[in-house]
Order: C-alpha cells, then sequence, then structure tokens
C-alpha cells in the first residue's frame, strides 16, 4: 500500500511538473535567455525612458535589444525595416530587437520610440490566439471608427499594401506608442507595458514634428511663392505694356522736338514724366518682389534640405538622399 501511495504521489509529482511547465513555458524560456545577460547602460536606459512596466522591460531584454550603426543595422534589418517614423526592427520568435542608432540631436527621442516600438511587436508575438483575437478587434475599432490622426491612417495603409497580413500587428505598436488618446479598453491593455504611455508618445511627437513642421513651413512658402510668382508675370506684363506707351510717346515728342513744335512738346512733357516716373516706381515695386520672392525661395530649400539631413539621419543607407 505504501509503495503504491508512493507511486501516485511520484506520478502527481510529474503531472504537476508537466502542467507547470506547459503553463509556465515563457517563463522558462524567457529565463534562459535571460541567463547571465546584462544590459548596457544604453539598452538598460531605453525601458527607463520610454516607462516600461518591468514586464515589458523583461520582454524587451528577452530579445538581447543592440543599438546598431548604419552598416550594421542593415545586416540586422534587412527587408524588415519599419515605415512609420521608427527604424528599427523585430526578429519573430523573441529573436531580436535592433534599434538604428541616431545622432542628430533634432531627433532625440527616436531610439527610446523605436525600442518601444519593436518590445510591443515582440508583446504581441506571445499573445495568444484567444487574446490576440480580443486585442485585435479593439485595435481595428480604433482605426474604423475613431482614428483621425492622417499621418497614422496613412502609415496604416501603407501597411495594408505592403505587408497585408502584418497590419494590426503594426496598429499594435503604432497606436500604443504614437497616439495619445485612446480608449478605455486600449488603455487598460497598454498598461501592462507602461506606467505612463504618455512619455513615450511625447518623445514620438517631438520628433515627428521635426519633419511636420518643416513640410508645413514648405507648403505655405509654396503657396505663396505660388501667389507671388502670378503677382511678378501681371506686373512684368504690366510694365512691358507701359514700356511700349512710353516709347510711343517718348517717338512724339521726339517729333515735336525735331519739328520745332515747341508748344506741343512742353505740353506733353508733364504727362510723358508722370508716366515714366510711375513706370519706375512699379519697376522698383517688382523688383522688391522679385527680391523677396528669391529670398522666399532660398528659405523654402534650406527647409527642403533640412529634411534631407534629417531622412538621411534615420536612413540605414550611407548614400545621399536625392536633392
Amino acid at each position: 500500500m505504501k509503495r503504491r501511495l508512493l507511486q501516485y504521489l511520484l506520478l502527481a509529482l510529474l503531472i504537476g511538473v508537466s502542467v507547470y511547465g506547459i503553463t509556465n513555458a515563457q517563463n522558462i524560456r524567457d529565463a534562459i535567455k535571460l541567463r547571465g545577460y546584462q544590459p548596457s547602460d544604453e539598452i538598460a536606459a531605453l525601458p527607463t525612458d520610454t516607462a516600461m512596466t518591468d514586464k515589458a522591460r523583461r520582454i524587451f531584454y528577452v530579445n538581447h535589444p543592440a543599438v546598431a550603426a548604419k552598416k550594421a543595422f542593415s545586416n540586422f534589418c534587412e527587408a524588415r525595416q519599419e515605415q512609420t517614423i521608427v527604424l528599427g526592427c523585430y526578429h519573430g520568435n523573441q529573436n531580436g530587437i535592433y534599434v538604428l542608432d541616431v545622432t542628430d540631436g533634432r531627433l532625440a527621442g527616436v531610439e527610446q520610440v523605436t525600442a518601444a516600438h519593436e518590445m510591443l511587436h515582440a508583446a504581441y508575438d506571445r499573445l495568444s490566439s484567444k487574446q490576440k483575437t480580443a486585442i485585435n478587434a479593439q485595435l481595428q475599432d480604433y482605426y474604423d471608427n475613431h482614428l483621425t490622426d492622417s499621418r497614422i491612417k496613412q502609415t496604416i495603409d501603407s501597411y495594408k499594401k505592403t505587408e497585408p497580413h502584418d497590419v494590426v500587428n503594426e496598429m499594435h505598436s503604432i497606436f500604443g506608442t504614437e497616439v495619445a488618446s485612446l480608449p478605455p479598453g486600449l488603455e487598460g491593455y497598454y498598461s501592462q507595458y507602461f506606467t505612463d504611455r504618455q512619455v513615450v508618445v511625447k518623445k514620438a511627437a517631438a520628433y515627428e514634428t521635426e519633419f511636420s513642421s518643416r513640410r508645413t513651413q514648405i507648403a505655405a512658402d509654396d503657396t505663396q511663392l505660388g501667389a507671388w510668382h502670378a503677382q511678378i508675370e501681371r506686373q512684368q506684363a504690366e510694365l512691358s505694356s507701359m514700356s511700349d506707351s512710353i516709347s510711343t510717346d517718348r517717338n512724339r515728342l521726339d517729333g515735336y522736338r525735331s519739328g520745332g513744335n515747341a508748344a506741343a512738346y512742353n505740353a506733353a512733357v508733364p504727362a510723358y514724366n508722370a508716366k515714366v516716373d510711375l513706370y519706375n516706381r512699379k519697376l522698383a515695386s517688382l523688383r522688391g518682389l522679385i527680391t523677396k520672392y528669391n529670398d522666399l525661395v532660398d528659405e523654402r530649400n534650406q527647409l527642403a534640405n533640412q529634411i534631407d539631413d534629417l531622412v538621411q539621419a534615420i536612413s540605414s543607407s550611407d548614400i545621399p538622399s536625392a536633392q
């Protein structure tokens, strides 16, 4: 009897260990991956700077994240680069997170947002089918009925064309790091990954503004340049007509003088001088407008060059961007 009881106890223990192994398989795999792992100060700062929870930090570290310079990043992330304002990649099945090393001070925060974005990809990868179904429904509903940010809409739409099977996965990362206000259900869901999600959202907004503010100003400049260009053409046409009229009047005056008709000449001179004076004033105005036009063209092109510089700063290629 004692022997049989011992067998039962041993069987129960084996069953218990088996059940524990199944239900805690992810934790076991995590523990194995984290055995001996020590993040660098640079890597450890990323979850801190984005207010990740301990759970999110663990997911991040399990993927042995790395901040890589352009050449190495291209090797790690070939054909896996994001199409949004982040630049990084996640290798499925918790096999790595890579973030591009961005040194341009105007883009402070891009590495932090990228780290959070890729961490959410890894987190999504861990969800069960049931969990994915539930969160997918909330993400899709937000996109269909509540999303108003045109830039984010365009980003999601680009994924629909290039990666149609990963669209909701991308929504999961983009909404969590770039959308300031989400429905309570989604806010509650993301709270398991961020103690204060607004920290990462503000970083995303700050450096995205470096692009959008310049693009907005360029659009305004282009509108102004278009109006000035039309005005310049009208004034040039008007001055051309005035020049022809002045030339005709001058020939008439020359005829009066050569013909000895002093009275007619003297009578016509004031009107002629007034016309010349008006012409000169209009010409000066046109030259001033052309100067303003050229100055604004220079300012507009400087902004365009700055955008090129920013794009190059977050490009994984060392090839100069097209002018």
